[in-house]
């Protein structure tokens, strides 16, 4: 798709000798940590919360609903901000708005104060991540971007797991307003770092925005998050959440017309015939929405289907963690000597295996043998998550770099923001399905729910085998070829 643009070269524009700029991916990493841990941390602060608000603990989703369409709706302008005034103006801005935000929450002294100071966090969250990894991604060659995206997949990783433990902690000992006042410091932190590590790119686009793309855009994506956050609800209004999908059909067709043909988009789809970046984007989206869903349903079997405690699911949910964490410094070398298609495909084979493990999974199974299931389907986690991320930009040509990162980034924010949603009716369906069954075994159907989920993350797995088997050798390493690759 023809895009023109009037872009000043200055100082500080990446060459290609240019080497990956650990301390800036570092501050990424931080700040995108920071905004998907503040995505779910209210989850299990929600009892305080309602307390404090004199509302119902299911009531504080909204505050949840609110984050995630801020994220929907305005990461897709976050493109065109860095292009217009850069990359390191908007970034720094960016944090500002969070972390000022941020505190805003903490004092908020009712749920409809609560949820504004929330949208103005979204604001940021939205602006902050996807234009720091575009400062990332200019800032590197080809031969440094698997090393650079490493250090930005972990936030993505670590943060679901972390965060039901986290706010539990946090709204138990010290109240839950600490769950948004631990963001002041690390903001400070962040923003003074990113004046010193973000390259303040003499570029500048003088193309206008596509308000027409903005709106249509906006309303599907917001009309689609709330729609699936309705089906995942109890009960459910199912009038009202059909309505809303069916507004975010008829409007996304709407959009997707003007992206195809306006001159300047808000979204350039043009990404989407490179090959490694449509796998990385469309299959790796719902990967990212069946993997992000995979803590939530863990929570959920040993809660409600098993009976344990809020402190015990966390502390066997950790164990994701420990495989996320414990298999990160082998990822680049897997796929470095496998290449991006074998190590894809194979970690949505070994994660669909371990989900269908998990559906044997009963009370009276030993700790040892969940734990060891929990730990592997972080491992697997953490090689997909690093194989889609980084093969999403390794074909990309420098110049469709930045309207790339800006449709990658809406892209994986609706497969994030639709896991729980997902997860939620998968559990619905198998437990009314396993209560006809079987009504004494009130664990089944969430059982069931992992078979469910194996069975759909074949879909990626086909999807990523079709791509050439040297797909993404540039960013991966070539020279592996003369270690017995043919």
């Amino acid at each position: 798709m023809p895009r023109s643009s009037t872009l000043q070269r200055g100082r500080g524009r990446p060459r290609s000798g240019t080497t990956l700029n650990r301390p800036l991916a570092l501050l990424v990493a931080g700040t995108a940590f920071m905004e998907i841990l503040d995505a779910t941390i209210i989850q299990t602060a929600a009892p305080a919360m309602a307390a404090d608000f004199g509302v119902r603990a299911v009531d504080i989703n909204l505050a949840m609903t609110t984050y995630l369409l801020a994220l929907a709706v305005g990461v897709p302008v976050s493109g065109w901000l860095a292009d217009r005034f850069g990359t390191k103006r908007i970034f720094c801005m960016a944090i500002v708005i969070f972390t000022i935000a941020s505190a805003l929450c903490a004092v908020s002294t009712s749920l409809p104060m609560l949820c504004v100071m929330r949208v103005l966090q979204g604001i940021g969250g939205a602006m902050m991540v996807p234009v720091g990894r575009l400062a990332v991604l200019r800032a590197v060659n080809k031969g440094d971007l698997l090393n650079a995206i490493a250090y930005l997949t972990w936030p993505a990783l670590l943060a679901p797991v972390i965060a039901p433990v986290l706010g539990g902690i946090l709204a138990d000992t010290v109240g839950w307003e600490w769950i948004f006042l631990v963001n002041i410091p690390l903001g400070i932190v962040a923003f003074l770092a990113a004046l010193r590590y973000v390259p303040a790119l003499a570029e500048r686009s003088r193309e206008g925005l596509d308000w027409w793309g903005f709106l249509l855009v906006g309303v599907a994506l917001a009309a689609l998050v709330l729609g699936m956050e309705q089906v995942g609800a109890d009960p459910t209004d199912w009038r009202l959440s059909a309505g809303l999908l069916l507004l975010a059909g008829l409007v996304g067709a709407g959009a997707f017309l003007r992206l195809r043909f306006a001159r300047h988009p808000l979204l350039d789809l043009s990404a989407l015939r490179i090959a490694t970046f449509r796998v990385g984007n469309v299959g790796g989206g719902v990967y990212r929405l069946l993997i992000g869903a995979a803590p939530f349903l863990f929570v959920l079997l040993f809660q409600a289907g098993f009976g344990w405690s809020a402190s015990q699911a966390g502390l066997m949910v950790m164990a994701v963690f420990l495989g996320n964490i414990l298999i990160k410094p082998a990822t680049s070398p897997l796929i470095r000597r496998f290449g991006f298609r074998r190590v894809i495909v194979g970690a949505n084979l070994c994660g669909a295996l371990v989900y269908v493990g998990c559906v044997f999974l009963t009370p009276s199974t030993p700790l040892v043998v969940t734990a060891l299931l929990l730990f592997a389907s972080g491992v697997f986690r953490s090689i997909g998550f690093s194989g889609y991320n980084s093969v999403q930009f390794a074909d990309v040509p420098p110049t469709l770099t930045s309207r790339a990162n800006t449709l990658a980034s809406t892209m994986q924010q609706v497969a994030t923001g639709l896991g729980i949603a997902v997860a939620a009716l998968v559990v619905r369906v198998t437990t009314v399905a396993a209560d006809a069954v079987d009504p004494g075994t009130p664990e089944l159907g969430y059982r069931w729910a992992f078979g469910v989920v194996a069975v759909l993350l074949v879909l990626p797995a086909i999807e990523a085998a079709r791509m050439p088997a040297k797909a993404g050798d540039e960013v991966a390493g070539g020279p592996r070829t003369a270690a017995g690759r043919s």
